[in-house]
């Protein structure tokens, strides 16, 4: 790959070299994810291209936000990885249905995983108490909305674009319906004699 500058770079990329200047940046990008990526057995040659193009037309389209603090290809691999992790976040989920991940038993793991082994069995019994309860109020308290996004990103762990997108919302109404959400199993605990006080004290440290 030929030498440039940060201003041949842009130059080129904005002018009568684009073509070429598009293929050297590719080829740079191409190897830089194939380090990069390396150790991950899910990710091919033809996987790492679809990230580089993907990211080729992202880097076109923030030219202009390119301040020059540091090399230009640095800039753009730093745009790639970006690219490349939250393709691999989305795909990882792609086969996976938010109603799937919302049927009854996909909330009964919720006890058994946030139990704390090394608590007493005082502190145990208000553990299973607590969780046994989110657990039921989740289920029939929620609107359906509310319980799609808080399971599918607070239980299961989903990237926040990848249900806004499922969603047909953004990522700032997704915030507002998990604090709506997060807000009425507040109170509805509350009104269920379960304080923040004796939330604290079951999974606080023991003694």
């Amino acid at each position: 790959m030929p030498e440039r500058t940060n201003e041949e770079w842009l130059a080129d990329l904005r002018g009568a070299e684009q073509s070429a200047a598009l293929a050297d940046l590719r080829a740079f990008l191409v190897r830089g994810l194939g380090y990069a990526l390396a150790s991950r057995r899910d990710v091919d040659d033809s996987i790492i291209e679809d990230f580089v193009q993907e990211a080729l037309l992202k880097i076109l389209g923030a030219l202009d936000t390119f301040r020059g603090e540091s090399k230009f290809t640095t800039w753009a691999q730093k745009i790639a990885v970006r690219v490349a992790f939250t393709e691999m976040r989305r795909r990882r989920w792609q086969d996976v249905s938010l109603d799937s991940i919302v049927e009854a038993h996909d909330l009964d793991f919720v006890p058994d995983m946030m139990i704390d082994p090394s608590a007493g069995p005082d502190q145990q019994a208000a553990q299973h108490i607590f969780l046994e309860t989110l657990q039921r109020l989740i289920a029939t308290e929620l609107t359906d909305k509310q319980r799609q996004a808080l399971v599918a990103v607070r239980i299961q762990g989903m990237p926040l674009e990848e249900v806004a997108r499922r969603m047909g919302t953004n990522r700032n109404a997704l915030y507002k319906l998990l604090h709506d959400a997060r807000q009425r199993l507040k109170r509805k605990m509350e009104a269920e004699g379960l304080t923040p006080e004796e939330m604290l004290a079951a999974f606080g440290s023991p003694g």
